[in-house]
């Protein structure tokens, strides 16, 4: 049976079961009855103004959020402005502007960001409606004004109060009673999370006025939201990767903890097995570039300030959780920061954490199972030149996923010489008539360069692409500092292709990578493609391939295959829906595989000071220990 049609089943065993335990003791009167209620209490701003005054890298992120709540009056009230089926950028800006707004008046007590929060409400609270048909945009414009209404509630009119709650209730409560609407409460993935979250803020906010519906609407979320949580197991790794981490996880953590804060407990929701985890899993998903490892539908660059790690940590007591986010912090200008439109929740749960002698992460290889297994590899934290390996797993099938079984990731003297597209913006193929979301074989997803295969650093098999219905797992790894591994039997995923492909990789002594094929081929010849997509100038040099980036050099060299000729392949766009790829291409070599061979591809990727140390490298996978 499909993997993913018995997750499904399971999930839906465990929906049912997530009744039982996680929604019978809700009490059926909201146990805070004053306003602020959500996440930070009437007097707990204390807390944070105690923490600001005496740690200056508080205070630097403090002022960042001050100084843009100030910077708000130059900007216009938002618009009902919608991009194709999302009136979610409007939505966004909304959360963003108002809870910077809130967390300006909440520490500072001026009236100021009050009336510029108020207009920016009675402006949404005016829109004809707030696009249900795409309910994130729902979610994160009622999550906006039910902070705005609950952190100023003592300091707006009661004409106002009564405009935003009818609001809340009217374009955000009561749509998502709409069955035309509200299948994300049965959705596995992030708009569970979002949507549920964005319910939830608004049933606290106006709980009085409306106290059948939203306490209605905070049971329908307890209950729901763990089939998007189950998503987690076993080992926290999350199935959509490292952007959607960032959406989903945050919106889950900001739901978890106004349920804590109001009811004194979760209800048993973060004991879900793998969501605690989850912190590890994100943690190591930055390189030590700082670029994040964006299979998926993820953006490239850099990542930025994540303000749901401080809830880990503090929660976890792991303070090593907060390595990559102090790294955040240490920048001199903290503004770039505030285009994160929940950066005060990094405030609120990192009021009672010092950043000073955070201590350095000591596991250097994280592996989670799993939809979407990933093993993240590195030779060191601290090291600026050290190496980094990405290794994926799991199936096309998930969402927001990929071609990508088999695909890796690796940098070395603080270069990304293997990398991954990441996606394409979703209105520029909508808006050309690219159906996006499909998942089938034949969808017209897989048309898309910057998603199949072909593009991705794994191999292609007759320039046919992976099999969406199949599935890997990371079926065996190592932790060793001389040689970290894992190893995935991918065949599944090449069903009809091949016989069987098992690939491999590691890191030999500290210095380079190895990535081991073991291959029998099909009946029949087969052409079977090793791909690797780089930002690096790329010569040829007779049995090898010559990156260079940043005046550093890596070199590729082939160790098995007979007849193995490396080449380049070009990343320019064949359609006209496709985005323009500057500043890449593809480097690999095709191997001609007879019937029934049965064979290894092995190639290194070796860094310029490591170049004398390469060894000649004949262990099979089962022996890699």
């Amino acid at each position: 049976m499909n993997y993913q049609i018995i997750r499904f089943v399971v999930l839906g065993i465990l929906l049912q079961l997530s009744i039982f335990t996680h929604g019978q003791n809700i009490p059926k009167q909201l146990p805070v009855t004053e306003h602020p209620r959500l996440l930070l209490m009437k007097g707990e701003e204390n807390e944070i103004k105690g923490l600001i005054s005496k740690d200056k890298q508080w205070y630097k992120l403090h002022e960042a959020i001050i100084n843009e709540a100030d910077r708000l009056d130059d900007e216009g009230l938002l618009e009902r402005k919608q991009i194709g089926r999302r009136l979610l950028s409007v939505s966004r800006e909304a959360l963003r502007r108002i809870f910077h707004l809130s967390y300006a008046y909440r520490l500072t007590g001026e009236q100021k960001y009050v009336e510029r929060a108020e207009k920016e409400m009675l402006t949404i609270a005016g829109f004809s409606d707030w696009n249900p048909t795409h309910f994130l945009d729902v979610a994160e414009m009622t999550m906006a004004l039910a902070i705005g209404y609950d952190w100023m509630y003592d300091a707006l009119s009661l004409d106002t109060r009564k405009t935003i709650s009818n609001a809340i209730v009217k374009h955000g409560l009561e749509p998502s009673y709409n069955e035309d609407y509200n299948w994300f409460l049965k959705a596995t993935h992030n708009w569970n999370q979002v949507c549920n979250a964005g319910m939830v803020f608004g049933a606290f906010a106006i709980y009085e006025d409306q106290p059948k519906l939203a306490q209605k609407t905070i049971e329908r979320a307890i209950k729901t939201i763990p089939l998007a949580m189950e998503d987690y197991k076993p080992d926290g790794a999350y199935p959509e990767g490292y952007g959607y981490w960032g959406y989903g996880t945050t919106f889950n953590v900001l739901f978890l903890d106004a349920v804590e804060n109001i009811y004194g407990t979760d209800f048993g929701l973060s004991e879900i097995q793998g969501f605690m985890e989850t912190a590890g899993f994100y943690k190591n998903m930055t390189g030590v570039t700082g670029l994040s490892y964006n299979w998926g539908d993820a953006g490239g660059g850099y990542g930025s300030l994540t303000p749901a790690m401080f809830w880990f940590a503090q929660k976890s007591q792991s303070p090593s959780l907060l390595w990559v986010e102090k790294h955040h912090l240490d920048a001199a200008d903290l503004s770039r920061l505030t285009r994160n439109r929940v950066l005060p929740a990094a405030m609120v749960w990192g009021r009672n954490t010092s950043l000073n002698g955070i201590p350095a992460p000591t596991r250097k290889v994280w592996v989670g199972q799993g939809p979407n297994p990933v093993a993240l590899i590195r030779t060191s934290w601290t090291d600026p030149d050290a190496i980094y390996l990405g290794f994926k797993a799991g199936s096309a099938s998930v969402n927001h996923g990929h071609m990508d079984i088999g695909s890796f990731i690796m940098e070395a003297d603080g270069v990304r010489w293997a990398m991954d597209f990441g996606s394409q913006n979703y209105e520029s193929l909508e808006s050309k008539g690219i159906q996006l979301f499909g998942r089938t074989q034949d969808a017209q997803r897989w048309t898309v360069f910057r998603l199949n295969n072909f593009v991705h650093n794994t191999l292609t098999i007759d320039g046919a692409h992976q099999r969406v219905e199949g599935y890997a797992k990371i079926d065996r790894f190592g932790d060793s500092d001389s040689f970290p591994f894992a190893i995935s039997n991918i065949t599944e995923t090449y069903e009809g292709q091949a016989k069987n492909i098992t690939r491999g990789v590691g890191i030999v002594d500290g210095r380079y990578v190895l990535v081991r094929d073991e291959i029998k081929a099909n009946s029949s010849p087969s052409t079977i493609r090793w791909n690797m997509l780089t930002p690096a100038e790329v010569t040829i040099e007779n049995d090898r391939a010559v990156l260079t980036k940043d005046g550093k050099k890596l070199y590729l060299m082939a160790q098995g295959g007979k007849g193995v000729k490396w080449k380049t392949w070009s990343t320019e766009p064949a359609t006209d829906y496709d985005e323009p790829n500057p500043g890449t291409i593809m480097v690999g070599f095709e191997y001609e595989a007879s019937g029934d061979e049965d064979f290894a591809l092995q190639v290194v990727l070796v860094p310029e000071k490591a170049l004398e140390k390469v060894k000649k490298h004949g262990r099979n996978l089962k022996n890699w220990k």
